[in-house]
């Protein structure tokens, strides 16, 4: 995982550099996602089926939705 900077203007502009407009396939430009996590900002490529996408991908490689709540209790037991 890659972690860059990058400078907002007083406008809230933002330029993605030339090397990860390529590796997202944004060359002609594109629309992303941003999700604010209160702590942090995510910003996905929406193109691919943005972030529910994203993290339907991760959850069914995590073993389901299931498994990830009996982790969740397991590591914090008053979830449950």
């Amino acid at each position: 995982m890659a972690v860059a900077a990058f400078k907002v203007s007083d406008r809230g502009q933002m330029a993605l550099p030339a090397v990860t407009r390529r590796r997202w396939e944004m060359t002609e430009g594109g629309t992303v996602e941003v999700v604010d996590l209160g702590e942090a900002l995510v910003i996905v490529p929406a193109g691919r089926g943005g972030l529910t996408a994203m993290l339907g991908q991760a959850i069914d490689e995590a073993g389901g939705y299931d498994a990830l709540v009996e982790r969740a209790r397991e590591a914090d037991p008053d979830l449950a």
